[in-house]
């Protein structure tokens, strides 16, 4: 099997560098500037040289540095000495894992979306929202090789996924607007939905389909089709997806895997003790 490779991003500054006013006292700062370089080695697996890990936070290399050591330490991060790379440590790796935890329901949802993925051979996704962005809490992977948007804990926007939209498709167009003022419309490919109208459209689409498709628009060649988790209260509490290569997701497959999803995720809210909500009130 051909193994992914995850590609560095390319090289920008943060917002966050050595001459930015003290945001408080030396101690916010210096926990504002340790908090900064998790979150930066986090973005790559193949983790960063100091010099560009210096580079990528906008601080000095003896800041860097010094902060890393004491990181270190603490097991959040770890230093490869044969490479001289540092990357997340297992500690980080601890205290994320409690954000999974608190979400007690990922451990009943895994039989589902396996069952998901045994169905369609595509892999299936759970996500949450986290502050305008989807949170991918677990996945269970297609045995077939492909690409994925973001692993386990990345982000992606709402408006620029399936799992996304799906849950979008739930809220009000006041709160839809407020998304959008607050997060953008980020390009991320060429289908990407950079238009509210056209968002508004797709919304609408999705109510009445009662699932959301993502047409190559956070990663070109992958598809994903989506529907929404519910809570006791018919409130959307998660999304989940499969997704999968463009060449095996065509357009006559979209509505054999929206069904499928659909019947998911009615299934997993049933055993979660939530409850559909009524056509009506989309």
């Amino acid at each position: 099997m051909k193994r992914n490779v995850i590609r560095r991003k390319a090289i920008e500054l943060k917002s966050r560098s050595d001459s930015d006013p003290d945001p408080g006292d030396g101690g916010v700062q210096s926990v504002d500037r340790a908090l900064l370089i998790i979150e930066t080695l986090a973005e790559d697996d193949e983790g960063y040289r100091l010099k560009d890990l210096a580079v990528r936070t906008g601080l000095s290399p003896s800041t860097v540095h010094r902060l890393l050591t004491t990181l270190e330490k603490r097991r959040f991060v770890q230093f490869d000495r044969d490479e001289s790379m540092w990357h997340i440590g297992a500690q980080s790796f601890a205290v994320g894992s409690t954000f999974v935890r608190r979400r007690n329901f990922v451990t009943q949802a895994l039989p589902y979306l396996r069952k998901l993925r045994d169905q369609t051979r595509e892999t299936a996704n759970l996500a949450v929202v986290d502050d305008g962005a989807m949170v991918v809490l677990t996945r269970v992977e297609s045995r077939e090789i492909m690409r994925s948007v973001t692993k386990v804990g990345g982000r992606v926007p709402m408006v620029a996924s399936g799992l996304g939209k799906a849950l979008l498709s739930t809220y009000s167009e006041q709160d839809v607007f407020a998304i959008i003022q607050r997060e953008g419309m980020p390009r991320l490919t060429s289908k990407s939905i950079v238009r509210a109208g056209e968002l508004c459209k797709s919304l609408h689409d999705i109510r009445q389909q009662g699932y959301s498709i993502d047409d190559e628009e956070a990663l070109i060649g992958l598809r994903c089709v989506s529907a929404v988790v519910y809570d006791d209260c018919s409130e959307p509490l998660a999304a989940i997806s499969v997704s999968g290569k463009a060449s095996r997701v065509p357009n006559d497959r979209l509505p054999v895997l929206g069904k499928l999803v659909q019947e998911v995720a009615a299934e997993l809210t049933k055993a979660l003790g939530g409850t559909m909500p009524d056509a009506k009130s989309f």
